[in-house]
């Protein structure tokens, strides 16, 4: 027979209280935030952003349930925390020369025609027309940016390394804008996500004018395009 001395016995319904104290805290700063992200995108305005980024990071989870009882979907609400980060973050890219600043396109952009061959820094556009990205690339280029369509995962960081932009638009489906804002975060650069309108692997839609709104932070309007004769694909 085991006995359990007495301070022992205490040690542990300590332990125990103290976990249910951080369940009950968790609980409660996790409504905290859906609280606060909703009233947010009612008023579209921004509340305590930074507090709003750091508690997403850590109980995403958590968040999506809580916000699922108010009859939001998770998908607005990652949406939601990729303007908030974009916001954070637009100060601090607007001061990043133009010529320390990269463009990622995930290839589903492009037509399903689309005659580009791959190269060891990404897909070649051959500007055939079927597809917006044949106008779109030049005219970023024109203003100074380094501009790849993404074949793959890695290739964002193997880029990053080999050149290493001080700042870095990333566009594509909210999962994939989600995660390089977070690798930005991860590796100290600042990063901001232009999230497409729909989502799939071909010939997926994004609005280039918020794209271009993004690419033209902090830049003489002399560099921006002056007819940005783009659609929304």
């Amino acid at each position: 027979m085991v006995f359990i001395s007495p301070p022992w016995d205490q040690f542990v319904m300590l332990i125990g209280e103290l976990t249910l104290l951080a369940i009950i805290g968790l609980l409660a700063f996790g409504f905290f935030l859906a609280f606060i992200a909703l009233y947010s995108m009612r008023r579209g305005k921004f509340y305590f952003p930074r507090l709003l980024s750091s508690g997403f990071t850590m109980l995403e989870g958590l968040m999506k349930a809580i916000v699922g009882l108010f009859g939001l979907d998770d998908e607005e609400l990652v949406r939601f925390f990729i303007r908030v980060h974009n916001s954070m973050n637009a100060k601090g890219f607007e001061s990043i020369p133009v010529s320390q600043r990269a463009v990622f396109f995930p290839q589903c952009l492009r037509s399903s025609k689309c005659p580009a061959h791959l190269t060891p820094e990404g897909l070649h556009c051959q500007h055939c027309g079927q597809c917006e990205m044949g106008k779109t690339l030049p005219l970023l280029r024109d203003m100074g940016y380094r501009t790849f369509i993404v074949p793959g995962s890695s290739f964002i960081s193997r880029m990053v390394k080999k050149y290493r932009p001080a700042g870095i638009i990333g566009a594509g489906c909210i999962i994939e804008v989600r995660d390089g804002l977070e690798m930005c975060d991860r590796i100290g650069l600042c990063g901001m996500g232009v999230v497409t309108l729909r989502d799939g692997c071909v010939e997926t839609l994004l609005d280039w004018h918020e794209l271009f709104d993004v690419a033209g932070l902090g830049l003489d309007p002399a560099l921006l395009p002056k007819d940005l004769d783009v659609s929304a694909q």
